[in-house]
């Protein structure tokens, strides 16, 4: 996926906003959270990086599609070891679960406040 596509898959979430940080890295933020990253350092060191369920962060690492990402490992977020370790398709479904997964995190009120409906 090229970072142009990344970026609009981010974009297109509800409410997801997206600052440059961190030596020109695009970080995508729901309510103020980070749920992705892309270029500058990330670019630098591989590729995307996002967060990820439990099962996920296992078995991505484990297939060798992906590493723990420098600095948010414990907080189960991936670097993929290339940006084109996973189908355009499979990609975008973990950015949208990345996105659920800070979304379900924001309080209820911060969820109303960015029009998000509650967690399922």
């Amino acid at each position: 996926m090229t970072p142009k596509i990344f970026e609009a898959r981010c974009l297109r979430l509800p409410a997801a906003t997206k600052v440059v940080q961190w030596e020109g890295t695009s970080v995508f933020k729901v309510g103020g959270k980070m749920f992705a990253l892309g270029g500058g350092f990330a670019a630098g060191s591989g590729g995307y990086m996002f967060k990820v369920s439990d099962m996920a962060y296992g078995m991505l690492i484990e297939h060798g599609v992906a590493r723990p990402a420098p600095y948010l490992a414990r907080a189960k977020w991936v670097q993929l070891v290339s940006n084109n370790a996973l189908s355009d398709a499979e990609l975008t479904a973990y950015l949208v679960q990345a996105h659920g997964l800070i979304v379900a995190k924001l309080t209820r009120r911060a969820r109303k406040a960015l029009g998000l409906a509650p967690p399922a």
